[in-house]
């Protein structure tokens, strides 16, 4: 779904602690589309300028971005590498820079595997995150929570642990 430019809500096992979606609470597109910033930003009812940010196979950072440190907790910005911003423009910045989250396939198993798939298809290991939620209403905790985000949203769709929930 990712790599045909859906765009979807990510709700997996337990929810993640502290002020960024770091893959169990997220809403995930393709950072190979111009657009998708766009599109995302009006899915989430959001500013236009806001960015967003990629997570990326850890192994594979240092190929995108200027880094040679993980950044599990998306606290820092990086670099874009200048032969990588063209291969990922709805993740970078105006300055050039991206909030990085890197992930780890001992930390994160499903989201790194869905990251490898990606991958496979584009050969691209990165994907656009953001939190799930929308604008005004806190991150979705429960499952209830994360199909209130899709029932009045224009996700495409939500996956739920093992479940994908689409619309008609």
């Amino acid at each position: 779904m990712l790599s045909t430019g859906k765009v979807v809500g990510w709700f997996q096992g337990r929810m993640e602690f502290g002020p960024r979606a770091l893959g169990a609470r997220s809403i995930l597109a393709d950072p190979r589309r111009r657009g998708m910033k766009s599109r995302v930003n009006r899915v989430k009812r959001r500013e236009s300028f806001r960015p967003f940010a990629p997570s990326v196979l850890e192994e594979k950072a240092g190929l995108y971005f200027d880094t040679d440190s993980a950044s599990p907790y998306m606290l820092f910005t990086r670099k874009v590498r200048e032969d990588s911003v063209k291969a990922i423009p709805s993740v970078t910045h105006v300055d050039g820079t991206a909030r990085l989250h890197t992930v780890n396939g001992e930390v994160n198993s499903r989201l790194h595997r869905l990251i490898m798939e990606f991958e496979g298809l584009t050969g691209v290991p990165v994907v656009l995150n953001t939190s799930l939620n929308l604008k005004g209403q806190p991150i979705a905790c429960t499952p209830r929570d994360a199909l209130g985000a899709f029932e009045s949203s224009e996700l495409d769709g939500l996956f739920l642990g093992n479940y994908c929930v689409m619309r008609r």
